[in-house]
Parts: C-alpha cells; structure tokens; sequence
C-alpha cells in the first residue's frame, strides 16, 4: 500500500487566502490533516497558485483527490482548474 500522505494542490486562484481555502477544505475533510501550507507572495499579498496539504493517513487522500482534481474553485469565478499531484521532498 502507498504510504505517501503529502499532497500538493495546483492553480489556486490568487485571491485566495489561508482560511478562506482552509475552510472550504474542512467542510469535507476536517480532522483528516494535521499540516497545511499556502505560500504567499507578500509584495502582492496573494497566494503563489499552490499549496501543501498533510494528511494524517494515506486512505484519506483518496476522497480529496476526487473532490478535487479536476475542480472548477467556486470563488472569484477564476477559469483555474484545480490539479491535485503528490508532493514530496527530494533526499
């Protein structure tokens, strides 16, 4: 079985902030991750267009990347389809 439990979330539209994404994420997955991460571009004060989710056991990735990848976001009525990838560390 894949161990792997980190994934990296694609083309978030720029306007979205850390607890508006978090939110939106936990109406389906609340106690599922225990790390989450969206870098933000501070000179522009926008998020980078990704970010890094941990979750606490590799079965539940299965149900986010069906929610997820291939997902049209709901706010700012951005054309940006989401894509779900594994993410990793290079060692």
């Amino acid at each position: 079985m894949d161990q792997r439990t980190t994934l990296m979330i694609k083309n978030i539209p720029n306007k979205y902030d850390m607890k508006m994404l978090t939110n939106e994420i936990e109406q389906n997955h609340k106690g599922r991750f225990d790390f989450f991460y969206l870098p933000i571009d501070y000179g522009n004060h926008c998020n980078v267009g990704y970010a890094f989710i941990n979750f606490l056991h590799p079965i539940f990735i299965i149900d986010f990347y069906y929610e997820y990848n291939g997902y049209k976001w709901k706010n700012y009525k951005s054309e940006k389809i989401c894509e779900i990838k594994y993410g990793w560390i290079q060692g």
